[in-house]
């Protein structure tokens, strides 16, 4: 028995380097300069009916919140693509879910869900992101929500001899990187603050753990347990109309507000790399006065014959100039006045701040020398 778990740890291990690199080449890098579509993962479906309660099912309750969620986003969001794993009662394998998101070049996965408990006076709503469990209680949500590959055919193949029941091996998420876990959370948050303070829910908090189907998800993702349906108030609130309207509007504004800090952030960064872009673009000319081994002291020879002194390294040697503008007659009317101080100044030209040719600089201006 020894030998088999050592072989399975060693397996998982080899798989998740796998993994990694898979989750890391290149997607991180290829995030959208607005948010533009968001995929929407209706728990369980088909034969995997989910968590049961009195009366009710997982599967029937996340998709219609699911398709709520959806409406709201297209009535009040028309530039967000809507993308949906299931929109029927229909079984959709774990890992088809994450690539249905990654096929859709998605700013977001969202997969909704529904909790169950020995203990029925437990309640709340909680959200979680990829990562290793904590707490035993977030294994166990963990291992029911991937106990539905049992369903799958070939299942142990498909996902490299995992068993959602045997804690060990969970020893994948515990050495697993996602690059998202920041927006994750942040979106997390912002679901969990909404069912709080709009919907009125008891607030169980933004937890991480080893879920299947947020593994492979190439951009912020989470998974959100609406309630408890082993809590019977808990159960009439997610079963009726008027609970799923509630939580599928918090969770629209929790997208909403996520949507308005992503094209914030992404807004300002394009603002900053154009300005930098155009600062290194930006010709200017100065008159060089001076060439020392070593640097001048503040306040001594050129300092005290200049006024606007800058300087930079060329090589070895620490190169001084006066004067700046990005206009080649003002430079040269400006070296006249120069030369009466210092003979041999002589203009230079920048790019930004790499130093070019004169004749390059006038060419990049339009100019003929």
């Amino acid at each position: 028995m020894t030998i088999n778990l050592f072989k399975t740890r060693h397996a998982i291990l080899v798989s998740l380097c796998v993994l990694f690199l898979f989750n890391t080449s290149g997607v991180f890098a290829q995030e959208s300069i607005q948010f533009k579509t968001v995929v929407i993962d209706a728990g369980h479906g088909g034969k995997d009916p989910g968590a049961i309660g009195k009366a009710s099912k997982e599967k029937d309750i996340v998709l219609n919140v699911a398709l709520k969620l959806g409406a709201y986003i297209n009535e009040y969001l028309p530039d967000v693509k809507v993308v949906y794993t299931r929109k029927t009662d229909v079984f959709i394998p774990l890992n088809k879910r994450a690539e249905i998101a990654n096929k859709s070049d998605a700013d977001l996965f969202i997969s909704i869900h529904a909790n169950a408990i020995s203990t029925p006076k437990i309640y709340g709503a909680e959200t979680f992101v990829l990562g290793l469990h904590r707490t035993k209680e977030n294994l166990e949500v963990a291992k029911l929500e991937n106990s539905v590959i049992v369903l799958e055919d070939d299942y142990t193949a498909t996902y490299e001899g995992f068993d959602p029941n045997v804690s060990e091996s969970y020893i994948i998420f515990e050495l697993m990187q996602n690059v998202h876990i920041d927006q994750s959370i942040q979106m997390a948050s912002l679901v969990q603050n909404q069912f709080k303070e709009r919907v009125g829910r008891r607030d169980r908090g933004v937890k991480q753990a080893g879920f299947l189907v947020l593994r492979k998800a190439s951009m912020p993702s989470v998974l959100v347990e609406l309630g408890f349906l082993t809590n019977s108030s808990e159960e009439k609130f997610m079963a009726s109309e008027k609970g799923q309207t509630y939580m599928a509007s918090a969770i629209f504004r929790a997208v909403r507000d996520y949507k308005l800090e992503f094209d914030s952030k992404s807004k300002m960064g394009d603002i900053a790399r154009k300005a930098a872009e155009s600062e290194m673009s930006k010709i200017n000319y100065r008159i060089q006065i001076a060439s020392s081994k070593r640097k001048i002291k503040e306040g001594t020879q050129v300092y005290k014959k200049f006024d606007d002194i800058w300087f930079y390294k060329d090589g070895e040697r620490f190169k001084y100039t006066t004067g700046c503008t990005s206009d080649y007659n003002v430079i040269l009317d400006s070296l006249s006045n120069v030369r009466n101080v210092i003979s041999d100044a002589f203009v230079v030209a920048f790019r930004g701040d790499n130093k070019i040719s004169i004749s390059e600089a006038r060419n990049l201006q339009g100019q003929k020398n």
